[in-house]
């Protein structure tokens, strides 16, 4: 478990390299976090230092999103909230995708959490009381 402090949104370019390293080989990476805790502003972050010039935007509506990645690679970004069961992600091809061997950040992972690989992390933020986020990779 790593731990990082975000002062400012300005402040996650810096850390995305560390959170990254502490997130290691794995690359299903389940987001828990209030809405409005920063989630999309993370994988910006790490869009960024991967060397992505994608447009990324929350995935709210799409439910998923993919980003190009230097060498051919994707980075794709999930927003399972509107799902109403496991069932939709499985129908949806999500398996595939956690199985890609690409990042894959998701965020509201609770409802497809059965079919997650067993060595996914997760990335735990929450929003301290000055406004700065606290970041946790299990």
């Amino acid at each position: 478990m790593q731990t990082f402090i975000a002062k400012s949104a300005e402040e996650l370019d810096s850390l995305a390299p560390a959170i990254l390293d502490a997130i290691g080989p794995n690359r299903v990476v389940a987001m828990d976090a209030p809405m409005g805790a920063g989630k999309t502003t993370l994988v910006k972050a790490i869009c960024r230092f991967l060397g992505s010039t994608s447009v990324v935007n929350s995935p709210t509506f799409a439910i998923i999103n993919d980003y190009d990645l230097p060498e051919g690679k994707a980075l794709y970004h999930f927003d399972l909230y509107r799902l109403k069961d496991v069932n939709e992600a499985f129908n949806m091809g999500f398996d595939e995708y956690f199985y890609s061997g690409n990042y894959c950040f998701v965020e509201w992972p609770a409802i497809a959490e059965s079919i997650l690989p067993e060595n996914s992390s997760t990335l735990r933020i929450s929003v301290n009381d000055d406004g700065s986020r606290t970041i946790t990779v299990l």
